[in-house]
């Protein structure tokens, strides 16, 4: 489990209560573990920030913008949550609200694409000192 600010968790619970037309659309599509079998979270307190879905078992975060993203100081935030959230290890995904409520078949198809991607090493290879049967 990552930390975050227990501060922050009354303020998650408000945004999973309103949520955006976006997000709604995309959790939907993500909720009960319907890509790769794999559990995410929505408005999700990691360290000082609340991201809007989290696949801890991937490590993957995904943000939709809003047009408040677009300016100077929401693209210098973003930048800054988005350095954090690597330093976690954490790979970041961002799409913008348009693309979930127009394009929300490459939305999925890029999400999948990272997931794999971040799968491949959680999958167990043989062990290289086994001769077939069990090891």
């Amino acid at each position: 489990m990552q930390p975050y600010n227990p501060t922050l968790k009354h303020n998650a619970r408000q945004l999973r209560v309103n949520m955006t037309d976006a997000e709604q659309k995309l959790w939907f599509r993500l909720r009960r573990k319907q890509l790769h079998g794999i559990q995410f979270y929505r408005q999700k307190p990691i360290g000082p920030y609340i991201v809007d879905f989290y696949a801890a078992q991937v490590k993957l975060v995904i943000e939709l913008d809003g047009s408040q993203h677009h300016t100077q100081e929401g693209s210098a935030a973003d930048d800054q949550r988005d350095a954090f959230l690597s330093n976690q290890g954490i790979f970041v995904l961002r799409f913008n609200n348009l693309q979930v409520l127009n394009e929300m078949d490459g939305v999925m198809a890029r999400i999948d694409e990272v997931m794999t991607q971040r799968l491949k090493p959680l999958i167990p290879l043989p062990s290289p000192f086994c001769k077939g049967g069990n090891p």
